[in-house]
């Protein structure tokens, strides 16, 4: 009997033993689960997603940054070179969002690369890529002041930066849904604005402006389709086509923040597809159409454009759309669209400080930044909030002119930051596609497959590396060597280099093998929520469209 009680006793340890073990790994399992998830809320709505998606491809790269394009580089030069990155960012962006609809984290950009490539890319990706759109604030606060100076006014350009500055900071402060609601009126207001510009200038090609000239393509013919840059003949009309690659850069950057978004959104396998999807027309029809149809209206060599690019004059003036309507004797059209112009550099603003702050919250998260950054309430990451608005401040660097030259070194820093996320994206997709595949994991599987793959990746890496390489060859030519000239495009390359290196070299992080990959954290969470997303159908043919839409 006393033997029996003792093996009674070492059974009841034994069983003691092995259920403390199974919680362990239970809450192991639990804790490896929660990686990178956070405690944002979900409560971007597909409308909402479907604009940020649209508002990220339309601002002023589009409404001004186009003129510029155009006076460098001629009419046909400049519609190549926004079609072929357009293409580009069509391949970042379904690269990007067939991993962020199968992981829908917050951040997803530096978790991804983390996982997949490197540690220290994940390091380096979630500093430059905050740094990146945390910059763009006050350089789209300083271009939304300059834009108002278009009409006559007193008030001193500190007044109007703070104007401007707290309103974007409170509305960061709110749960994400109020952002939604922003983008989604300013997102509104550039659809339609765009849509309008289109019909518009095919109205005025074909003469039906008040003064009815036909123009058609006059200006492909003289002064011709494609300018010269720094040389004569062939050679000079290359260099100014790709001169016009870095604008066109500019121009759809920050495109990819609606799959930043999508550790908030609703419904991401559903929502964050839909907007990759339309990605391809946005950008067909928004831009690469809107530049073919303004080149046909504006010459490259019109005088109102050349004397506004060398004067620097503010917002509208500097639009080609606009000086096509003045050009055409339309009035009052001018002004509103420098107002819808002021609204886009400020939603541009916006959508950047939200970005930036769910990057480094993210970086956070994966340990890749101070602990105290993972502080949010509310689904609201205010310490990530707090270094944003801190960085923001900079903006007051313009206040002054000496002041303001720090502030465009500063801001030049991340010049070349768009092309080095996106060829980083792709490759972080591409170690994706290969790690699925060396895990038996079909891609037919995935919420979203994207097409063409991997050879889209591998077109943008390509493309990518290139441009950012050889974006300042101008600096190489006699005569022009300077540090405004070399610094700015070429910053970038060593302060990514020495990021990442340095955190390689401190960490002695290693590349991740494709078995060691981790494909898993996260999905269980976002698969029990799929089924909680009730899907609505459309009940009549308006809602079909407005379901088509949003």
């Amino acid at each position: 009997m006393e033997h029996e009680s003792k093996d009674i006793e070492h059974g009841k340890d034994n069983d003691a033993t092995v259920d403390a073990q199974d919680e362990d790994l239970k809450n192991l399992q639990n804790e490896h689960e929660q990686r990178n998830v956070g405690t944002l809320d979900r409560r971007l709505k597909s409308r909402h997603v479907q604009f940020l998606a649209l508002s990220g491809a339309i601002g002023t790269g589009l409404f001004v940054g186009s003129g510029q394009a155009l006076s460098l580089a001629g009419p046909l030069s400049t519609f190549l070179a926004y079609l072929i990155t357009g293409f580009n960012l069509y391949a970042v962006i379904n690269s990007l969002g067939e991993m962020a609809t199968y992981l829908p984290l917050p951040g997803a950009v530096p978790v991804f690369a983390a996982r997949f490539v490197d540690p220290a890319l994940g390091f380096t990706l979630g500093w430059n890529y905050w740094y990146q759109f945390a910059i763009g604030v006050p350089i789209e606060i300083s271009a939304s002041a300059v834009v108002i100076s278009y009409w006559p006014n007193s008030v001193p350009n500190a007044a109007w930066i703070t104007i401007l500055f707290i309103p974007m900071v409170v509305v960061n402060l709110f749960p994400v849904r109020i952002y939604g609601e922003a983008e989604f009126i300013f997102g509104t207001v550039k659809l339609t604005t765009i849509v309008g510009l289109i019909l518009l200038m095919f109205i005025i090609t074909l003469g039906g402006a008040p003064n009815h000239d036909r123009i058609g393509f006059r200006y492909w013919d003289d002064p011709g389709p494609m300018l010269e840059y720094l040389k004569e003949g062939s050679l000079g009309r290359f260099l100014a086509f790709w001169k016009v690659f870095i604008q066109a850069t500019f121009s759809y950057g920050g495109s990819e923040m609606v799959v930043v978004a999508a550790g908030e959104a609703e419904n991401p396998r559903r929502n964050i597809p839909k907007a990759v999807r339309r990605v391809f027309w946005r950008i067909a029809i928004f831009y690469v159409l809107a530049i073919f149809l303004v080149s046909m209206c504006v010459s490259a060599e019109d005088p109102r454009l050349l004397n506004a690019i060398s004067s620097s004059a503010p917002g509208a003036a500097a639009s080609p759309f606009v000086i096509a309507i003045t050009n055409g004797g339309i009035p009052a059209l001018p002004s509103i669209i420098n107002a819808v112009i002021l609204s886009s550099a400020w939603s541009a603003g916006n959508a950047f400080f939200y970005a930036s702050t769910r990057v480094l919250y993210a970086t956070a998260l994966d340990h890749r930044a101070p602990a105290f950054l993972r502080y949010e309430k509310f689904g609201v990451p205010y310490a990530c909030v707090g270094a944003t608005t801190l960085l923001s401040l900079l903006v007051y660097l313009n206040v002054s002119e000496n002041s303001a030259e720090v502030f465009f070194w500063i801001s030049n820093l991340s010049a070349v930051s768009t092309l080095i996320v996106w060829a980083s994206v792709c490759i972080t997709y591409l170690r994706f596609y290969y790690g699925l595949k060396h895990n038996g994991i079909s891609r037919s599987t995935l919420p979203y497959k994207s097409p063409l793959q991997p050879f889209l990746a591998y077109f943008a890496v390509c493309f990518c590396t290139i441009v950012a390489f050889f974006n300042g060859f101008d600096a190489f030519f006699p005569g022009r060597f300077s540090a405004k000239t070399f610094i700015p495009p070429y910053i970038d390359i060593p302060i990514f280099a020495a990021l990442f290196l340095g955190y390689k070299f401190v960490k002695r992080t290693k590349i991740v093998k494709l078995s060691e990959m981790d494909l898993w954290s996260g999905k269980a969470e976002i698969d029990r929520l799929e089924g909680t997303w009730p899907e609505v159908r459309p009940r009549n043919f308006l809602e079909k469209i407005w379901f088509w839409i949003a």
